[in-house]
């Protein structure tokens, strides 16, 4: 838990900076916007962005900021998935993972996210970008930060066995003796992809089908030695031919 709270503080650190600059982001989306010919819709997800950059950015002041906009929300991306595996979690803290994912998504419709107070990222702006352009892209990113603190906060009161890695459990699965083949169970070059609920029955299937094969193997003697006994008694002792064979 110590690991994310220090990764959400750099990302609260580097969108401070970002923010300090958020004319110099409305500007770039203005430019871009204007040479993709396209200022009547919203800026309305992130893959939007992405795609003003990548064709219809000409100066590197307006892609420098662009860019920093796009690597914040890759960060968030990568955080959510690591909440993902720090635990289980319960019913309010997959909610809000859900919503951080949902958020950070390259084709989330975020044009009608706004930020509440304390941000004051909207009043920024005049109230016709606030309403029809930019108001949900520049409130994306506190939202999710608002979201993700929330996660943390919630994280802390559950009960401690619920805090072990998810990770750990996971591999403590894999580590069992005389496990069958894990390339079967969706698992390359010792690195287990997931173990649901039915890869463990398997598992555990796989060991009692062994321990079952083994016994008939011990039946089927036992009964092939019985089987050539009682043909011995049946057929009598040899007796060789000739008159005296009855």
């Amino acid at each position: 838990m110590n690991d994310i709270k220090e990764s959400l503080r750099t990302i609260e650190q580097n969108y401070k900076i970002f923010q300090q600059q958020q004319f110099t982001f409305i500007a770039a989306l203005e430019h871009t916007r204007e040479n993709a010919h396209d200022k009547i819709k919203p800026v309305s997800s992130i893959g939007q962005v992405q795609m003003y950059m990548d064709h219809y950015c000409n100066n590197s002041t307006d892609k420098r900021i662009l860019l920093m906009f796009l690597n914040l929300c890759g960060d968030l991306s990568r955080l959510c998935q690591r909440l993902e595996t720090l635990h289980s979690g319960n019913a309010t803290t997959n909610a809000l993972l859900e919503k951080c994912k949902t958020l950070v998504s390259q084709s989330n419709d975020l044009s009608a996210i706004r930020a509440k107070y304390p941000h004051d990222v909207v009043n920024h702006l005049s109230c016709d970008e606030a309403r029809n352009h930019y108001g949900g892209v520049v409130s994306l990113i506190p939202v999710v930060l608002d979201c993700m603190k929330e996660w943390v906060a919630h994280s802390e009161k559950l009960p401690r066995h619920m805090m072990q890695n998810v990770s750990s459990r996971r591999a403590a699965i894999y580590q069992q003796p005389d496990r069958p083949n894990l390339h079967t169970l969706g698992v390359h070059h010792g690195q287990p992809t997931f173990v649901t609920e039915g890869a463990q029955t398997l598992l555990s299937l796989t060991e009692k089908g062994r321990a079952r094969e083994e016994r008939r193997e011990v039946r089927m003697k036992q009964l092939g030695g019985l089987r050539r006994a009682i043909r011995r008694f049946l057929d009598g002792p040899w007796k060789p031919p000739g008159k005296n064979a009855f």
